[in-house]
C-alpha cells in the first residue's frame, strides 16, 4: 500500500468510528452509479481493506437499513443492499454539490425560506444544510438564488421567498448564516492531508486497483464532509483567499487519476443479485468536469 495512503487510513482509525458514513460515501460515488444495489461481500472486502471488522460493517448496514436509507434483500444465504427511492433526491443533490461545477456568477438574489415550530422543522434542517442553506436566525434559511428546495423542507410548509441584496449587503448575510473560516480551514485539512497522495501519483507511481477504489473512497468521504456544508457560494461573495477553489481542483486531479484502476476493481469484484454490476453511465467520467 501507498505510504500516502496507510498515513490516511491510519489517521481515519485515530477518529470515532465514521463506518455508517464510509458506506453512504461508497453508495453514492460508486455503487449508485451502476444501479444502486451491491452485495454485502463487496462492502465488507472493502473494509477489510480498511481493517474495519466485518460485525461493525453489519451493524452499520442494519442501523442505516432502519434509519431508511436501504432495503436489504436476501438471496439464499446472502445479502444484498439497495439504496431506497426515498433517499434519491438526498444522493441527487449531494452528487450534484460534490462533483458539479463551480458556481457562476452571482445574480444578486437570494433563496430565502421561513419555516414555522412545526414538528417538521427539526427534520429539514439537515437536509437544509446538505443543500447548501445557511440559517442566520432558528427558522430563516438562506442561499444563492437557484439552489434546490429539498422535499424535508417543503413538507414542513416552508416559505420560499426571493429576495435581493447588493454584495456588501449579501457577504454581511453570508457572514451571519455560514460558519465560512470554519469551512476554509476544514479546506486546508483536507488539503494537508490528500497533498502527499496527489504527489506520489504525480510521480508516476502505479496503485494496485484495490488501492485505488480505496483511496477513491477516503479521498471522497473526506472531501464531502468538507464540501456538503459549504454553501459553493459565487466568487464575487467569497474571500480573495478562499481555499475551496484549490480543494476542488486537488480532489478532482486525484479523482481523475484514481477512476480508471478503481473502476476496474469494481468490474472485479463487485456484484449484484443478478452479478457483476452494470457498467457506469458517462456522467461518471464528467466528474469535476472544470477543475
Amino acid at each position: 500500500m501507498p505510504p500516502p495512503l496507510a498515513r490516511i487510513i491510519q489517521q481515519l482509525k485515530r477518529e470515532p468510528s465514521r463506518t455508517g458514513s464510509i458506506v453512504i460515501t461508497v453508495f453514492g460515488d460508486a455503487i449508485v452509479p451502476r444501479g444502486g444495489s451491491v452485495w454485502l461481500g463487496t462492502l465488507l472486502e472493502f473494509f477489510g481493506e480498511l481493517d474495519i471488522d466485518a460485525s461493525v460493517v453489519r451493524t452499520a448496514m442494519s442501523r442505516l437499513t432502519a434509519d431508511g436509507w436501504f432495503e436489504r434483500n436476501k438471496v439464499g444465504r446472502n445479502s444484498f443492499y439497495r439504496l431506497l427511492q426515498s433517499g434519491r433526491q438526498t444522493f441527487d443533490i449531494a452528487t450534484k454539490h460534490i462533483y458539479g461545477p463551480p458556481a457562476s456568477d452571482w445574480t444578486g438574489r437570494f433563496e430565502l425560506l421561513l419555516i414555522g415550530n412545526g414538528e417538521d422543522r427539526d427534520a429539514s434542517r439537515e437536509a437544509l444544510k446538505n443543500a447548501g442553506f445557511g440559517s442566520p436566525l432558528p427558522g430563516v434559511w438562506v442561499a444563492p438564488s437557484g439552489v434546490p428546495v429539498p422535499e424535508e423542507a417543503a413538507a414542513a410548509g416552508a416559505i420560499r421567498l426571493e429576495v435581493s441584496a447588493e454584495d456588501d449587503s449579501g457577504r454581511r448575510l453570508l457572514s451571519e448564516s455560514w460558519p465560512l473560516h470554519r469551512t476554509a480551514d476544514a479546506y486546508q485539512k483536507f488539503m494537508k492531508t490528500f497533498e502527499p497522495l496527489r504527489n506520489w501519483i504525480g510521480h508516476g507511481e502505479r496503485l494496485t486497483d484495490a488501492d485505488a477504489f480505496t483511496a477513491r473512497v477516503l479521498l471522497i468521504h473526506h472531501y464531502r464532509r468538507v464540501v456538503l456544508r459549504d454553501p459553493l457560494l459565487p466568487t464575487s461573495l467569497l474571500p480573495a483567499d478562499w481555499p475551496g477553489r484549490a480543494a476542488r481542483t486537488l480532489c478532482g486531479e486525484i479523482y481523475r487519476a484514481l477512476l480508471p484502476a478503481s473502476e476496474q476493481w469494481l468490474d472485479l469484484h463487485a456484484r449484484n443479485e443478478s452479478g457483476p454490476l452494470p457498467k457506469p453511465g458517462a456522467g461518471l467520467f464528467r466528474r469535476f468536469d472544470g477543475s
